[in-house]
Parts: structure tokens; C-alpha cells; sequence
């Protein structure tokens, strides 16, 4: 996992394409249909804070819980000028541990898949398990290996701002595996100073996260489509999970 320095500067102009008032919208209808209208809900590597932002005009209590204190930091900036709250915690989600329970998790923009190996992705469900109430709803996504194989592979992003010129970088190393660097260049009067970032992003199975879901008390109640209510193909890029805590730690 990458500790996103320099990068939480630019996270959201880097990611101005994604409309954060429509994925909050899609993923608070699988807590609506399921009961949960009101309380806690945690948003596992919050990030900048965008979709906790959206949550908390939605009405929910949030928890923002990220690894990363420079995104917590832009989070604090963006929940104060959108005039809302959000308890927020730097953690890492696989130590997660919170004050109390909660009664739904949603963790988004394929944050699963800078876990390094599906034990640590494991080891995250089970703290995410262990505060959830009993019912309690979690949803997440996740890249799927044909987006790693055929989107993101060896391509590269430019991005050419008035503050940067920053460039994207994809390596595939195979079996699901992207490494990602990001240079940043950052202008300033007549001169440039780069920043380096690099992380890595894992392509997880199906059968692997429906076997780390069971073992630590969640069922899975649908797998979807990005931004769909259809069910997932074989080019699907992104595929949401909807879960349901119904018991304890099985297995780990």
C-alpha cells in the first residue's frame, strides 16, 4: 500500500470525471432498500472525503477512516467548506478500530485493490465484520482483472494543469498486477519540481473475495455493474459488492 504524499494534493482534479453525488446516490439505494435510512456509517479509505460529503447531506452520521493524514487533511478542507461533519480517523483498514458500532461500511473507488494480498484484503473485511451491527449492510468495489489486463495495462495518463503537469504511469506485471507511478510537475514562477509517487493495484477473484466475505460473517446478497442494477460480464471494469452481516468470524 502507497502512503499518497503529493498525491492527496492532486487526488481531485485527478479524479474530477468521477460524480460523486451520483455513486453516493447508487450505493445509499443498497442502505435504503435494506432499512438502513439513518445512523453510523463508516467510509473505509475515505480519501479526500468527497463521498463523505454526499453521505452526510444524506443524513447519515459519517466516519471517514483513510491511511493517508495528507488526504485526511484535503477531507477536512472539503467537509468545512461544504458545511458538514464527519468524525475522521488515520488508519490503516486492516487495524481498523472504532468506538463503537456501525451500521453500514461502504468502501469505494477500488481502495481493495491497493490491499497487497488477499489475506490483508481478509484481514479489512474483518475489521470492517467486527463493528458492524448485526444486518448491517457493507458495500464496496473493486478493478476486475479485465480492466487491469485491457484498460490499465501499460498505458499512460496526461494531465496538464495551470499549477502541474502530471503524468500517469501504468506498468502491468501479469496475474493481475498493475504498478502505478505517478510524476508530478509542479510549477512555480519559472521553474518545475517533480514529485514521485508509486503503488501497485491487485486484481482480486471472485471466488477469492467470496470466500474472504463468508469466513468473517458476511453473505453477499449481489454483485453489480458499475452504477448498474445489471450483474457483472466479462468485461465488466468495476463490480460493486452488496453484503450482509450475518455472523461472527468464522475462519483466520
Amino acid at each position: 500500500m502507497g502512503s499518497y504524499n503529493i498525491f492527496a494534493t492532486y487526488y481531485d482534479l485527478l479524479t474530477e470525471n468521477v460524480n460523486y453525488k451520483v455513486r453516493s446516490e447508487y450505493i445509499s439505494n443498497f442502505f435504503h432498500y435494506y432499512g438502513i435510512d439513518n445512523g453510523i456509517i463508516l467510509d473505509l479509505a475515505c480519501g479526500t472525503g468527497k463521498l463523505c460529503v454526499e453521505f452526510a447531506n444524506l443524513g447519515y452520521d459519517m466516519i471517514g477512516v483513510d491511511l493517508s493524514s495528507e488526504m485526511l487533511s484535503v477531507a477536512r478542507e472539503n467537509l468545512s467548506e461544504s458545511g458538514t461533519e464527519a468524525l475522521l480517523l488515520c488508519q490503516d483498514m486492516r487495524k481498523l478500530d472504532l468506538f463503537g458500532t456501525i451500521k453500514g461500511c461502504y468502501c469505494s473507488l477500488d481502495a481493495i485493490n491497493h490491499l497487497d494480498t488477499i489475506e490483508d484484503v481478509k484481514t479489512a473485511f474483518g475489521r470492517v465484520s467486527l463493528f458492524t451491527e448485526l444486518g448491517g449492510i457493507f458495500v464496496f468495489d473493486v478493478n476486475t482483472l479485465y480492466k487491469h489486463e485491457k484498460i490499465l495495462a501499460d498505458n499512460s495518463f496526461v494531465y496538464d494543469t495551470e499549477d502541474a503537469y502530471i503524468v500517469w504511469s501504468n506498468e502491468y506485471k501479469g496475474q493481475g498486477i498493475t504498478n502505478i507511478t505517478l510524476d508530478i510537475f509542479e510549477r512555480e514562477e519559472e521553474s518545475y519540481y517533480r514529485y514521485s509517487e508509486e503503488f501497485c493495484e491487485r486484481a482480486y477473484s471472485d471466488a477469492q473475495l467470496t470466500s474472504a466475505l463468508n469466513d468473517v460473517g458476511f453473505e453477499i446478497l449481489g454483485r453489480y455493474n458499475d452504477l448498474s442494477s445489471e450483474e457483472p460480464n466479462d468485461k465488466s471494469q468495476r463490480v460493486y459488492y452488496v453484503c450482509k452481516k450475518t455472523g461472527g468470524i468464522i475462519n483466520g
